[in-house]
């Protein structure tokens, strides 16, 4: 596979280059090895493609997980306590998990558990690689790798996606290069508050 499009928000490309520059190569070099013909698997049920052979969005997030595993690529989680009360939230986002729910049992409330989980990090770099439903890029880019970034557990996060001329040759409904960037494009430069580098990708 290839690297077809890169978009740095917030300088997230610069800071793989100066900081991370072999994380940067070891990504490319996980892409390129990808051979997508091998992902063209899914026969299609679909009325208007009915038999066709389709990439496989299951089968490219396989491939993936092999080589990013194989180079220490691993799950992580954040854990943090949540509850109804929006004061308490403010008060506690910042703090340790284990403070967040103390204080929110001595403020008279109840502490729920939740958490975030990205499939890749390495070094402070998060990854997903989203061949899912196209709801799911929003969730990584404006919850997922923010909430990473305030925690101080990444610097940058990065989202490989499909190009729209791969994701039309998808057996699912995933989201695409092209329409995150424009969804990330029309919140303004700020906005989500963490560096990224999203990676459209093509057999």
């Amino acid at each position: 596979m290839k690297i077809v499009e890169t978009y740095s928000h917030l300088n997230g490309w610069e800071f793989l280059l100066v900081h991370k520059r072999k994380l940067w190569k070891e990504i490319q070099d996980v892409i390129r090895d990808i051979d997508g013909e091998q992902c063209k698997i899914k026969v299609s049920k679909e009325k208007r493609s009915r038999d066709r052979l389709l990439y496989s969005p299951v089968e490219m997030n396989r491939q993936f997980k092999i080589r990013l595993s194989a180079r220490s690529w691993d799950e992580s989680r954040v854990n943090y306590w949540v509850t109804s009360d929006r004061k308490l939230i403010q008060q506690t986002l910042t703090m340790p998990p284990d403070d967040q729910k103390r204080h929110i049992e001595d403020n008279g409330h109840v502490p729920i558990l939740s958490y975030n989980q990205t499939d890749f990090v390495k070094e402070r770099v998060a990854m997903e690689v989203q061949f899912g439903k196209y709801a799911f890029v929003a969730y990584d880019l404006f919850v997922k790798h923010l909430a990473f970034f305030v925690s101080d557990k990444i610097d940058v996060g990065i989202e490989i996606l499909p190009m729209k001329s791969l994701q039309a040759q998808m057996s699912s409904g995933p989201g695409y290069y092209e329409g995150e960037l424009y969804n990330v494009l029309r919140q303004g430069r700020g906005v989500p508050a963490v560096p990224l580098v999203m990676i459209g990708i093509d057999v």
